[in-house]
């Protein structure tokens, strides 16, 4: 069915939709089948990309079980966990539509919320979600609001919500820009080079949903110290390189 709100020009040639998975055995056939009810009302050509980032659980079987029934659900499996930014980097590759929606497989965000960033994408590049009220933890929130600070410090990125897992690209401004980070830096690394590149950018409110079932990865030490190596690696990379940029939404 159609989105009435949306006119034929706001109506994508079609979109790329892949999901971040990591033992997400819980959540992951039920964010398949929301987005798939969504998406034909803002395309009529749409893929869903599993990534299946080493996961120990059946997150990959049950992905490989949905593909095998529908042409329009694809998977890709890491061996191993290779990390968030990893993961990024193979949906971004394996992504063959005009549009790409980055979004996690942990089902915190909403897939209807996927027509607020269509509906912006015709004047902008990239359209980044921002999590209205987070539903997470008192300690991630406020660790997610420092991070975001230090970024604009740091890359003059002006984004209110520069992790938000919830993303709407232009396909053509993906292409040849080298991503290296494999942990969480990649969303910094990613609005950073963008912004560098002159990408319009914009951001808009999006739901943040309670996580129903599985466990957060994102605050674990590990974690946390391979965001702050590659941080630090970024902005050494950047300044050789000219400047880190800087990008106020639009």
């Amino acid at each position: 069915m159609r989105n009435p709100n949306l006119n034929p020009v706001q109506r994508l040639s079609g979109i790329s939709v892949f999901l971040l998975a990591h033992n997400e055995e819980d959540n992951i056939e039920r964010v398949v089948e929301s987005f798939k009810a969504e998406l034909p009302k803002l395309t009529d050509d749409y893929e869903i990309i599993v990534v299946n980032d080493g996961s120990s659980d059946h997150t990959g079987q049950i992905a490989e079980r949905m593909a095998a029934t529908d042409s329009h659900v694809r998977v890709v499996h890491h061996t191993v966990n290779r990390g968030y930014g990893a993961a990024v980097i193979s949906g971004i590759n394996t992504a063959s539509k005009t549009y790409v929606l980055l979004s996690d497989g942990d089902g915190q965000f909403d897939p209807a919320d996927s027509a607020l960033l269509v509906a912006k994408i015709r004047d902008y590049d990239v359209v980044v979600g921002r999590r209205i009220r987070r539903a997470d933890p008192l300690i991630r929130r406020l660790n997610g609001k420092a991070w975001s600070i230090l970024m604009r410090l740091l890359f003059g990125l002006r984004i209110t919500d520069v992790d938000c897992g919830f993303k709407l690209f232009r396909r053509e401004v993906l292409a040849n820009l080298e991503l290296e980070a494999k942990g969480a830096m990649i969303s910094t690394e990613l609005m950073a080079k963008l912004a560098r590149r002159g990408s319009r950018i914009t951001e808009v409110g999006v739901h943040h949903l309670p996580r129903l079932a599985g466990e957060q990865s994102g605050n674990s030490l590990r974690v946390i110290g391979r965001a702050f190596k590659e941080l630090f690696g970024l902005y050494r990379k950047l300044r050789a390189a000219g400047g880190t940029g800087g990008v106020k939404c639009g």
